[in-house]
């Protein structure tokens, strides 16, 4: 089960968990803390977004002031999407915003809308009990703007904006060309604004309470998970180090880590001492993506952890780009057979050829991923790489075959709202069932 750990250091008004995280927040507790507000106006707003320099929680950490005024500036009438698809099997985040704070989310995207100038909306989502919870939230606040829920099947691929788009068009999920993006052309042909939903949390906290901008564009959500302790969802600012996450939260001799859900690729423990930050990250070769971060243990084998993830990865292909078909089955095929001990003396070369030549090849990011697996691998463990080039490893030998669901995380479900007499609906986190990869029983 995946715990919830509200922040020591950050005021609940200025975070996206909240004061009550373990319960679903209703209009009336929202707007009692400051929700759905009219004091900052669009322009007001996009001047402190700019200013807080907040970037997307999606994944590619993009600014959404940038983000909001291509989508203006394109004119026609736009569009803006919600977007809680969570493809990242290691994430909980944006799963639990929509269960626990639909309204949080739903403030966010008025907003944007009010930015932009845009005239429809859609919440795009793929579990259930989210949808649920958007939908109770969207009728006992209506929103300014026609605002419809789009319900997805669970891929690592659908949550790419051009598959979100394609979606919403009432196509499959899948990722298209780029160019045009979707700020460009994309739902009904409609400059588009796809923003992760936690993005729009924090717009919507921003225009809530401005003087805060700084500390709410510095803080993010991040699903800690891996080594034996229990996942975790918590907050925490930018420039806390790796190190220290690992040590708080149950793995305090981590060996390394799975970052950015599998987009970060692995990294070594000299590299738990970077900060939780971006740039930094991005500067030092990984990534923080999602939020999603799976220590290490001290007797994990990163071979068998990187075999698992490119085995996700390969399960999870759109096929529709043979180079990602054939790609990222080749990068997952040597990265088991190293792991089984099987593996020719070619096999570290032709990671390293595919981690070099693959990126940027595939319509969306699964290629970059796989590739990225395997180049990470090498540059941050290459004594186990050799290891299991000269004989099978004890540990690989004791763990069962890849299997991408071990890396998933459930999301903690909060319970109801409180009755009209202030008692609470008595229920608790559980487990939610993971999704299957394609291709399994």
């Amino acid at each position: 089960m995946t715990a919830i750990r509200l922040p020591t250091a950050l005021p609940p008004p200025g975070t996206v968990l909240g004061a009550a995280p373990h319960r679903t927040e209703d209009s009336a507790a929202y707007r009692d803390g400051g929700g759905y507000g009219t004091a900052t106006g669009p322009r007001e707003l996009l001047a402190h977004l700019t200013a807080s320099g907040l970037r997307g929680r999606g994944g590619a950490a993009f600014p959404a002031a940038v983000k909001l005024r291509s989508v203006r500036d394109a004119g026609g009438s736009p569009v803006v999407v919600a977007n809680g698809e969570e493809g990242e099997p290691g994430s909980a985040k944006d799963r639990w915003l929509l269960r626990a704070r639909p309204h949080l989310v739903l403030d966010g995207l008025a907003r944007a809308a009010a930015v932009t100038g845009a005239v429809r909306g859609y919440v795009y989502l793929s579990d259930p009990v989210a949808g649920a919870s958007v939908r109770a939230a969207l009728a006992e606040h209506p929103p300014p703007l026609p605002v419809e829920v789009v319900e997805t099947g669970h891929a690592y691929v659908a949550g790419e904006e051009t598959a979100v788009v394609r979606r919403i068009d009432g196509g499959p999920a899948l990722p298209t060309a780029k160019p045009p993006r979707p700020y460009e052309r994309g739902v009904g042909g409609a400059p588009t604004l796809v923003s992760n939903v936690e993005t729009l949390a924090r717009i919507a906290l921003t225009a809530a309470r401005p003087r805060l901008r700084d500390a709410v564009a510095r803080t993010t959500l991040v699903t800690l998970s891996g080594a034996g302790a229990p996942p975790v969802l918590t907050e925490v600012p930018y420039g806390t180090p790796l190190r220290a996450l690992a040590r708080r939260y149950g793995t305090p001799d981590a060996a390394g880590a799975l970052m950015g859900g599998l987009f970060g690729g692995l990294v070594g423990a000299g590299a738990l001492d970077l900060p939780l930050e971006p740039d930094a990250l991005a500067a030092a070769g990984t990534a923080l993506g999602c939020g999603a971060v799976r220590f290490l243990g001290p007797r994990e084998c990163p071979v068998a952890a990187a075999a698992d993830a490119a085995a996700h990865l390969a399960a999870e292909s759109a096929r529709q780009c043979g180079v990602c078909v054939t790609g990222t089955a080749a990068v997952a095929g040597a990265l088991g057979a190293l792991a089984a001990g099987t593996a020719g003396p070619d096999t570290a070369q032709s990671l390293l050829r595919w981690a070099r030549g693959l990126p940027g090849r595939g319509a969306c990011g699964l290629l970059d991923a796989a590739a990225g697996l395997a180049g990470s691998l090498l540059r941050a463990f290459p004594g186990p790489v050799r290891a299991h080039l000269t004989a099978p490893c004890p540990g690989c030998a004791q763990t069962a075959p890849p299997d991408g669901r071990r890396l998933a995380v459930a999301v903690p479900e909060p319970a109801a709202a409180p009755h009209a007499d202030g008692a609470p609906v008595p229920a608790g986190p559980t487990d939610i069932p993971l999704p299957l990869l394609k291709g399994t029983p």
